[in-house]
């Protein structure tokens, strides 16, 4: 019998799917294992806000970086060695709140080598890896933490990262220059003038970018206001969501079961509905394409908003995991308006568009997750109680009206119109 062969390009897709995914194991089960760890010896909430941001400070200095690096590199090999440092850091450096200095250092840099893998990855399926990544680190490592401690969930990260790049080593490679189209070119043609041709991409040189226009833009800054919301929100609920339940509700994460990764598991499930529901909408022509995209986002980040508000006045276990996983998996729905609209406004340009939307994203973890620790650090010394969850009002409330005022950014000012040609 024939051996069947699967093509490379599926081999690829799933590998990078599967990178996504342990990218994101590693940054829910950190701030899972860092908020045991802080809690033991009762770091206050700015420190941990401190420690828990640092990542987003690394991850956004090596966009740009990262985008040059796989250019330059090729992707194969940005990928393999931007996860063997983080999954070394990860394996090697103790996961003790007392040593800050080492632990600022070490989320710095772990981000800073994450921040190389996106920009080498430009396929869509897997963007949904993260969000199940981070629905199977939310359901397996609160009970890893309660049996073998905090450090245990850094060993296991490292050991997921360095077996992925082993399985990446063997099986993964550059695309071929083979499988590129031959085209005739007259022997004075420059280098970039073959590729851009060859690819069908045009070159980098011979393309000006209008930076001004990009820039005074008021449909690009609907998508940059939108992804810096929706990571803002995001970034909230995934590294402080373990206190909330710690401190608000007295309720550990290990006993909370199954339930605990809904909120991740939406949103695997609804950024791949959004999707669905966007190509429906637009291929039987019930609504053109500017109007599907404000449609999604506007139900996305409003739903969200609401159940974002709702969620500290519930003060349940039950009731917080649902509110969550409505927040969060409407919030992936609403993806379907803005993180796809670059393409729309700026087909030609649309990595630029992209590269700047992505950085305001990570700036919103820099600011959102460390402002949550000085807003909570602040309610205590005003001697309100932590364990209350309607002192957590401010924090959830915050990433609700930024929904709202999102949202309505994107209904005024955002088009799926061609306005960079």
């Amino acid at each position: 019998m024939p051996r069947m062969k699967v093509p490379k390009r599926y081999v690829i897709v799933l590998l990078t799917f599967i990178c996504t995914n342990v990218c994101y194991i590693e940054r829910v089960g950190f701030s899972i294992a860092y908020t045991v760890a802080a809690g033991a010896i009762n770091v206050n909430q700015a420190n941990k806000g401190l420690i828990l941001s640092m990542f987003y400070y690394g991850y956004v200095l090596s966009q740009i970086p990262g985008g040059w690096a796989a250019q330059r590199l090729g992707g194969r090999h940005v990928l393999l060695l931007s996860f063997l440092l983080w999954s070394l850091i990860c394996g090697l450096i103790p996961l003790d709140p007392n040593r800050v200095v080492i632990l600022v250092l070490s989320r710095l840099f772990v981000g800073v080598a994450q921040g190389f893998i996106f920009p080498a990855i430009h396929m869509s399926l897997t963007t949904s890896g993260m969000y199940l990544g981070a629905a199977c680190g939310m359901l397996f490592f609160p009970s890893l933490v309660k049996h073998m401690g905090p450090q245990s969930v850094c060993l296991v990260e490292a050991v997921l990262g360095v077996a992925w790049s082993v399985i990446w080593l063997k099986f993964s490679s550059e695309p071929p220059r083979t499988d590129l189209p031959k085209v005739a070119m007259p022997k004075v043609a420059s280098r970039e003038k073959i590729k851009a041709q060859s690819t069908g991409v045009v070159a980098p040189r011979t393309v000006k970018i209008p930076w001004r226009r990009i820039i005074f833009s008021l449909p690009v800054w609907a998508i940059v206001v939108n992804n810096f919301t929706f990571h803002y929100a995001l970034y909230v609920i995934m590294n402080w969501l373990p206190t909330y339940f710690e401190l608000a509700l007295k309720l550990s994460l290990q006993d909370m079961g199954s339930s605990k990764m809904l909120p991740y598991f939406n949103m695997f499930i609804f950024s791949n509905i959004g999707g669905v529901v966007a190509d429906h909408l637009i291929t039987k022509r019930i609504l053109s394409v500017t109007k599907t995209r404000k449609l999604l986002n506007t139900i996305g980040f409003v739903v969200s908003a609401v159940a974002l508000m709702a969620l500290p006045s519930f003060g349940t276990p039950s009731w917080t995991v649902i509110s969550s996983s409505v927040s969060l998996g409407f919030l992936a729905l609403g993806r379907a308006g803005f993180a796809v609209n670059h393409m729309d406004v700026a087909p030609k340009f649309a990595g630029i568009v992209m590269g700047v939307s992505n950085t305001a994203g990570t700036l919103a973890g820099i600011v959102g997750v460390g402002l949550t620790g000085n807003i909570l650090e602040a309610a205590k010394a005003s001697n309100m109680d932590l364990t209350n969850s309607e002192t957590w009002k401010t924090i959830f409330f915050v990433p609700a009206y930024l929904c709202i005022f999102s949202s309505v950014i994107f209904l005024i000012f955002s088009t799926a119109e061609k306005i960079f040609e």
